[in-house]
């Protein structure tokens, strides 16, 4: 693989970015390191990375500073890429149904685009 990396990430538009310049430093510095964890290490423990359930191949990145709790949906593309869109930090037990709404959105969006190209 190229230069030890697994998998390669990639930004969808300012979704994530915007989501990442909303949070503390402590929870950048958690999420830059998670993204790393899942770029480099070839099986991703599910504590980090884990497929939601009732959705059409979403992935949550997972992130916990302190009692803060944090979601970032995802989803492949060609095998190694890994999309990223919306992230939201999460205050009950269950993902809210509108954040996966809006990730299905987002990933439909993307391959829409990525056809007309």
């Amino acid at each position: 693989m190229n230069g030890g990396h697994f998998r390669n990430i990639f930004y969808y538009k300012d979704y994530y970015l915007d989501f990442f310049e909303s949070v503390r430093p402590d929870v950048q510095k958690k999420l830059n390191w998670t993204l790393q964890l899942i770029a480099t290490v070839e099986r991703i423990p599910k504590k980090y990375f884990d497929h939601i359930t009732n959705s059409t191949g979403l992935f949550e990145i997972r992130v916990e500073v302190g009692s803060d709790i944090y979601r970032v949906f995802s989803f492949f593309d060609k095998g190694n890429l890994i999309i990223l869109i919306n992230g939201f930090q999460k205050k009950t037990q269950k993902t809210p149904q509108g954040e996966i709404e809006l990730a299905e959105k987002l990933k439909k969006q993307y391959f829409d685009e990525k056809a007309k190209k």
